[in-house]
């Protein structure tokens, strides 16, 4: 009986993988575009929360995508709360899939579904076969739950116990919102659920509790994905948390009442079962959704805006506004561009800390910082295009062109810094590995003289000095000179032996090769200043 049981929930939500995998990849493409072009429509809203969760089968997965939409300005907070009471009645499309019990068929229907997913030539054939083995094995572990529990008909402890759950309802509200944010499904509970109820086992006075306490359950995942997001990932998911909750206060006083309305529309008690959870989502549907907008104000003061503490790596000067005036929009860029080279410069000069301290935490930080050049390259090159659009001179156009050209190159740099040498210095902490001591000085040296031409090149872009380029370019032969010498000094010292050498010498060439390869970025800079003489 207990083998049967957990193999059973184990196939019930491998199952449920299965099916929204299968699903999502039939028509998960299409989604966000669906989110995105959502209109101010309450009621349209929830219709596109319970499709789209209907498919990704999680109400968890819709929220995750509506934080991002809500985060980027796309749908306001009102309309986010539509389509979360949608996702709620999307979720109740699963039990009553399974509340039919066609036990019968799971295994014809695993049979159809591993020859469409293993023999299918084309994606979506082989999706939707994905999609029929999953409801198979839902059907099949639900038969599997069934069966295993036959032996409890007869045990009066059982019984007992089930039927405290009726006399004490409030514990079977915690004992299922427990299960269901371990499991991290509320279908798998309510399946659990469905399948005492066809061996007579659960009454549906002891089913409801069930029912509301895997409604509040669910909310556990979207908390837990907020509590690392920003103020509006955190609205998203404590509303989600807000309907749940005042839902089941509502219906908890008046559960006699709801069981006597549930029970006047079918006999059969995992209809009933499957009815209840859907009733209950349609109902805080319908007494919420008219109060969308004084809802949203209580999230919002529930969930203060927090101080962004990386509000200053954001871009600063790409002011919308002046597109229209290419001078003084090719101004702000140039200024938010020299903003990035100077992030871009304090994680050059940390890099050699890492290998000098071991220290991984600044390590991480170095790799957190890289993100967010990355965001500044996206930003400048967005506005940069959008003022392609306008008419440029041609100084104008030279100046855009240098603008790309320099954010392109200070992103490569960010690159190499982040997964080369980054990367590097994770195997130098991780494995324990320690330079020769005039090998560590050679990085030092060598790291040095390549940080000083990234400055001095900075310096030539921001005065447009055409004597500070031509210095840039003719380092450059120096530097690679000076790195050919000391490769040939750690060839000497592996060559007497020193153990230090031998055991870092891939990491030590490594970091000269990406140290030459930053300086031909730092280069590159200097080029354009030149040519434009």
């Amino acid at each position: 009986m207990i083998f049967g049981l957990l193999g059973g929930i184990a196939l019930l939500l491998y199952g449920l993988h299965l099916t929204g995998k299968g699903l999502q990849d039939v028509a998960g493409g299409r989604l966000r575009q669906i989110l995105g072009t959502v209109t101010r429509n309450r009621f349209l809203g929830v219709g596109i929360g319970a499709a789209i969760t209907g498919i990704l089968q999680s109400s968890s997965a819709t929220t995750v995508m509506l934080v991002g939409f809500t985060s980027a300005g796309l749908i306001t907070l009102r309309q986010t709360i539509a389509i979360i009471l949608g996702a709620d009645i999307g979720t109740t499309l699963t039990v009553q899939l399974i509340a039919f019990q066609v036990f019968d068929y799971s295994l014809l229907m695993i049979a159809l579904g591993f020859a469409l997913f293993f023999l299918g030539k084309q994606r979506k054939l082989r999706s939707s076969g994905l999609t029929i083995l999953g409801f198979g094995f839902i059907f099949l572990a639900l038969k599997t739950l069934s069966d295993s529990m036959i032996p409890l008909r007869e045990s009066d402890l059982a019984r007992d116990l089930l039927f405290q759950l009726s006399e004490s309802p409030i514990w079977g509200v915690i004992l299922a919102a427990i299960l269901t944010a371990i499991m991290h499904s509320s279908a798998a509970v309510i399946g659990i659920a469905l399948a005492f109820a066809s061996q007579g086992l659960m009454p549906l006075s002891s089913a409801i509790p069930i029912i509301l306490g895997a409604n509040v359950g669910t909310c556990a995942m979207a908390l837990v994905a907020s509590m690392g997001g920003n103020t509006e990932a955190k609205r998203v998911a404590v509303a989600h948390t807000l309907f749940k909750v005042l839902g089941v206060l509502v219906v908890f006083p008046f559960m006699g009442l709801f069981e006597q309305g549930v029970v006047s529309i079918s006999a059969s008690v995992p209809r009933q079962i499957a009815n209840a959870h859907t009733l209950f989502n349609i109902g805080i549907t319908a007494l919420f959704l008219p109060f969308a907008t004084p809802l949203a104000l209580l999230v919002t003061r529930m969930v203060p805006e927090q101080p962004d503490l990386n509000r200053k790596l954001r871009p600063k000067y790409l002011d919308p506004h002046v597109l229209d005036s290419p001078s003084i929009a090719l101004g702000l860029a140039t200024r938010e561009a020299l903003r990035m080279a100077d992030v871009v410069q304090e994680m050059m000069k940390d890099t050699v800390k890492v290998f000098q301290e071991n220290n991984q935490d600044l390590l991480e930080d170095i790799e957190k910082r890289d993100d967010w050049v990355d965001l500044l390259d996206r930003e400048i090159k967005l506005y940069l295009t959008k003022l392609s659009s306008k008419s440029l001179s041609e100084d104008q156009s030279e100046r855009e062109v240098a603008l790309l050209a320099l954010i392109s190159d200070l992103e490569n740099i960010g690159d190499i810094i982040d997964k080369n040498l980054m990367d590097i210095g994770k195997k130098k902490i991780y494995q324990g590995l320690k330079f020769s001591e005039q090998g560590l000085k050679e990085i030092v040296e060598f790291h040095g003289m390549v940080s000083r031409n990234f400055e001095l090149a900075l310096s030539a872009f921001a005065s447009q000095d055409m004597e500070l380029a031509q210095r840039v370019i003719q380092e450059k032969v120096s530097i690679n000179h000076h790195e050919r010498g000391l490769r040939q000094a750690h060839i000497e010292r592996l060559h007497q032996g020193l153990r230090e050498s031998i055991e870092t010498s891939a990491l030590h060439l490594d970091i000269l090769t990406n140290l030459k390869r930053i300086n031909h970025h730092v280069t590159s800079l200097a080029y354009p200043i030149v040519e434009s003489v």
